[in-house]
């Protein structure tokens, strides 16, 4: 069942000097899936498009059939009979993408709807037609938002925004649009750049089943468990044998020992790049600091923690392109005689 309706919220007072250089529309989404892991699923997902000005244009919205255990059904609420009759997500990609073109992603951990929506879409053998993000969590630390923690329900407080269905894609989709507009809107008027992230389709993906487990409050148990602090699972690497030979050279080799750190989207799975340069004989860095011998990003200007660290420490930075490049020609470690 697919519905796009036109739901115009009230308008803000106009506001003069709106800063020419942001973006001409945006589409809040929510998506709610089987789980937060790697291989999970969209059940349903939700968008509503908004002008330059945060105003309400349309919404969408349409379960999805993930083509296995629903997962968490006590949060979303949707059982496997009712999704049974529900689109496949190559059913829905067309109206989907559609309602994304042209416009910047916005969502509440834009990381996490993003990253669903990539993998789906590379399932389905399609792109998404988005190159860019906003995250409604960043913005509210950068307009400094008196809030005493960054969950959604707690933004629509601060605004006023009544939520009716927590945990359904079209409401949450709709709290969130409300909640945005007026923090657009304190954006515009202090002149603050948005913090804007790429968005890298992906080229190269696989999906690592989970085990079986059960859950409290869950008797009938799914694969993996709901985890609430991230999407993807913890994995655990043998320690790197080789010693740190210190910083990459640019235009030089890696040295197997280095330690590479990721940030942002990448074109190739996080994880499958990241086991590409473990098999070299790289050490992944979770985080960067003075060690650190390399940063890889596809987008070096953004604000993200490290590459905030990186730039303060002068960290070699080289993009996804030159470092699958790189790996192809590691040197040995050094030799410790």
């Amino acid at each position: 069942m697919l519905e796009d309706r036109t739901a115009p919220a009230p308008p803000l007072p106009q506001q003069t000097g709106w800063p020419a250089g942001y973006p001409e529309g945006y589409a809040v989404v929510d998506v709610e899936t089987t789980g937060l892991a790697r291989d999970d699923r969209i059940v349903s997902a939700a968008v509503y498009r908004l002008d330059a000005r945060g105003e309400v244009e349309d919404h969408w919205y349409s379960p999805v059939n993930p083509e296995r255990d629903p997962g968490p059904v006590w949060i979303h609420g949707l059982t496997r009979e009712v999704l049974a009759g529900a689109p496949l997500f190559p059913e829905v990609a067309d109206a989907f993408a559609e309602r994304l073109e042209g416009r910047v992603l916005v969502a509440h951990n834009a990381v996490f709807d993003w990253s669903m929506i990539a993998r789906e879409y590379a399932r389905a053998e399609r792109t998404a037609p988005v190159r860019q993000r906003l995250c409604t969590i960043a913005l509210s630390k950068e307009l400094g938002l008196p809030l005493p923690n960054h969950k959604l329900e707690t933004l629509a407080a601060h605004y006023g925004v009544v939520q009716r269905q927590a945990h359904h894609a079209l409401d949450d989709a709709r709290v969130l649009a409300e909640a945005f507009r007026p923090s657009l809107h304190l954006a515009a008027g202090a002149g603050l750049r948005l913090p804007l992230l790429a968005c890298q389709p992906l080229t190269e993906w696989s999906d690592t089943p989970r085990p079986f487990a059960r859950q409290r409050g869950n008797p009938s148990g799914y694969g993996g468990g709901y985890r609430q602090n991230s999407w993807r699972p913890a994995r655990r690497r043998p320690a790197c044998p080789y010693p740190n030979p210190g910083r990459y050279e640019p235009g030089g080799r890696l040295v197997q020992g280095m330690r590479v750190a990721f940030s942002g989207d990448t074109g190739v799975d996080r994880e499958l790049l990241e086991d590409r340069a473990f098999d070299a004989g790289l050490h992944i860095a979770t985080s960067v600091s003075r060690l650190t011998s390399l940063l890889v990003t596809n987008d070096p200007d953004s604000g993200t923690s490290k590459n905030v660290k990186a730039r303060s420490f002068n960290t070699p930075v080289v993009d996804e392109a030159a470092f699958m490049q790189l790996l192809q020609d590691v040197a040995p470690a050094l030799s410790s005689e």
